[in-house]
């Protein structure tokens, strides 16, 4: 144990109790729901717990913790996203190929991992591998949508592939 656990315990529990009402009401203003704000709140400090840092004095605490929430309160709109396009595939296909509950949360959570993934990737590789796979488009066609030479959609197509290959096994099992 380093020297400066005890000073960062110190100010996680300061920068908790004086903040964290706070935090929770701005989310809820934000959310307009008091249960996420109540989870997206609990989520912050547990990022600042997972990864402590030493923070100056010039720091302004609110500030921090704002720019931590924003980004949970992004991700959760991004799977809320996720989950209703997920529900209305589902919603247009017969209830006998309705897969379980279980199922279904492990599809939600691969596309979210698919979703991040992709987010990584700059927009045109990530356009053409989307156009090649979802609508089984031809690098001619993908070059025409694109406005590039299909030289530029092979490049394109070999990056995405290059970085879904060494950054996401969820992306290669939804690809299967």
């Amino acid at each position: 144990m380093s020297s400066l656990e005890p000073a960062l315990q110190q100010q996680m529990h300061t920068l908790y109790s004086n903040h964290h009402g706070w935090l929770h009401g701005w989310l809820r203003k934000k959310l307009g729901c008091a249960h996420q704000a109540e989870d997206l709140a609990h989520d912050t400090f547990l990022r600042l717990i997972i990864r402590p840092r030493q923070l100056d004095s010039a720091y302004d605490p609110r500030a921090y913790l704002t720019k931590i929430a924003q980004g949970l309160v992004v991700d959760l709109w991004r799977r809320q996203e996720i989950e209703r396009a997920w529900l209305a595939t589902l919603a247009a296909h017969p209830e006998s190929v309705v897969p379980s509950a279980e199922h279904q949360a492990i599809i939600i959570e691969t596309l979210i991992e698919v979703d991040c993934l992709l987010a990584q990737l700059p927009e045109k590789p990530r356009r053409a591998l989307l156009l090649a796979h979802l609508h089984d488009m031809t690098y001619a066609e993908i070059a025409g949508v694109l406005a590039v030479s299909e030289r530029m959609v092979k490049k394109y197509m070999a990056q995405a592939m290059l970085h879904c290959l060494m950054h996401g096994a969820a992306f290669k099992e939804a690809l299967v």
